[in-house]
């Protein structure tokens, strides 16, 4: 082969390599940056440690010992020990054993540090067990074009919505975090995760209760999956009193199986429905509120009454209808006092925070205040032409940044029709089932032009 030839062919190579570091950035991290990364990575591993200053003093014992071997020559300083490796599409991720005397807390402060060194996009530290850590090294940018992973969580209650900074998928499980409250400006992408979240909820066997007070036009798309539907407040009083119908009558399921005969096992008390018997256990509901402030806010003195007591029904479901099985999946554009009596101590319930871009830094503090400072500073900090990406935390002081895939509302409302058969009744909801009807088709204008939106 000529060396025209060789040239020819290492410049088309060359080529296809730039092109797939912008349009398919796992591709090129595969071949390219992974080798490099781990080149950097290895050749350079204790001198990163030392001058991220992530070292021990070695202990005297081995001191003693090394200057009997070598003369006075100085014992070399531990530090953290590498366990494991495991390569990804989107980074790589090193399992480290931490030298005594280090904590998971100083390789956190140190992982920016560590990213400059290394080359790499970012990097997170996860502890796994005491003194052992995970370093989640992200190649690119994946939040830029989100790919959902094609292995996803699968459980009862447990639905994948975005994915993370970190290459992981970000799941929303509601029997570990039963209440959410999900907060963000217009067009941050606020509705997209609900649209993914109502999408993760369609295959799984569960009641969907929507109550969306722009007369349905977030929700009522979804309708041949719901259970109940309210598009006004009028039905949304209505239907929260029939949701605490239905929880005092599963509380009292309960108290009936839950297993304090003389004779059960003691590992067969229960004091939620998960505990009951299969085909006793009632379904699942999850109640999703579009926006919140519809609910509080009133414009006349003769609507106090109802305002005061939805507010009055929602304190109560988020205090106790966990048990039971009832769920509460929260959205607004702003939550906080001012909103009225009751506004607090219903966001006081709503363990699960994930906080889209705000319009001020107020509205990031009543997602995230209670939960970390570095968690606000990150969510306004979200830039406009980054919808869809939000911070996540939990009152375990945890949180991380995600991204919702791109979803049409045309998609959801297929997977809607699609598991339609799978919508129960529940008896309690029934005057609240909205009625599934196919609209007229319109026909197109003949020089019609059709925009297709950008992915993010």
């Amino acid at each position: 082969m000529s060396g025209g030839t060789l040239l020819a062919l290492a410049v088309i190579g060359t080529a296809l390599l730039l092109v797939a570091r912008v349009k398919a950035p796992a591709v090129y991290w595969t071949l390219v940056g992974l080798p490099a990364a781990l080149y950097r990575v290895f050749s350079s591993y204790r001198r990163t440690m030392e001058a991220c200053e992530l070292t021990v003093a070695p202990p005297w014992w081995r001191v003693f010992a090394h200057k009997l071997s070598a003369g006075d020559t100085v014992s070399r300083p531990g530090i953290p020990k590498v366990r494991g490796i495991r390569p990804t599409t989107t980074g790589l991720r090193l399992r480290l054993r931490l030298a005594a005397g280090l904590a998971p807390e100083d390789v956190v402060k140190s992982a920016e540090r560590l990213r400059h060194a290394w080359g790499i996009y970012s990097v997170h530290v996860a502890e796994i067990k005491p003194g052992v850590v995970d370093l989640r090294l992200t190649g690119f940018d994946v939040l830029g074009h989100v790919r959902m992973p094609r292995r996803l969580a699968t459980g009862p209650l447990s639905v994948t919505v975005a994915l993370r900074e970190d290459g992981l998928p970000f799941v929303r499980d509601y029997r570990d975090i039963p209440h959410g409250l999900t907060l963000g400006a217009n067009k941050s992408g606020k509705s997209m995760y609900q649209r993914c979240l109502i999408k993760g909820l369609a295959p799984l066997d569960v009641a969907i209760v929507g109550i969306d007070c722009k007369r349905g036009v977030e929700q009522t798309p979804f309708a041949p999956r719901l259970t109940a539907l309210a598009i006004t407040p009028d039905q949304a009083d209505g239907l929260l009193d029939a949701l605490i119908v239905e929880m005092e009558d599963r509380f009292d399921l309960l108290c009936l199986h839950q297993g304090i005969g003389p004779g059960t096992q003691l590992e067969d008390i229960t004091s939620d429905i998960w505990g009951m018997p299969k085909h006793l256990r009632p379904v699942p509901i999850v109640v999703l509120i579009d926006e919140i402030a519809e609910l509080f806010l009133i414009t006349s003195k003769t609507d106090t009454a109802r305002r005061d007591r939805m507010v009055t029904q929602l304190v109560r479901l988020a205090q106790l209808a966990r048990a039971v099985g009832i769920y509460l999946e929260v959205c607004g554009q702003r939550f906080g006092s001012e909103l009225g009596k009751g506004a607090t101590a219903l966001r006081a319930q709503l363990t699960g925070r994930v906080v889209h871009r705000c319009n001020d830094k107020q509205t990031a503090d009543m997602g995230l205040g209670d939960i970390n400072e570095l968690a606000v500073v990150a969510a306004t900090a979200i830039a406009a032409e980054r919808a869809g990406t939000a911070i996540a935390g939990d009152s375990s002081g945890g949180w991380s940044r995600i991204r919702t895939p791109r979803t049409s509302l045309g998609e959801v409302a297929a997977v809607c029709r699609e598991f339609a058969h799978l919508t129960p009744n529940v008896p309690a909801l029934e005057p609240f089932r909205p009625e599934v009807s196919i609209p007229a088709e319109v026909p197109a204008p003949a020089a019609a032009t059709v925009t297709v939106p950008e992915s993010w």
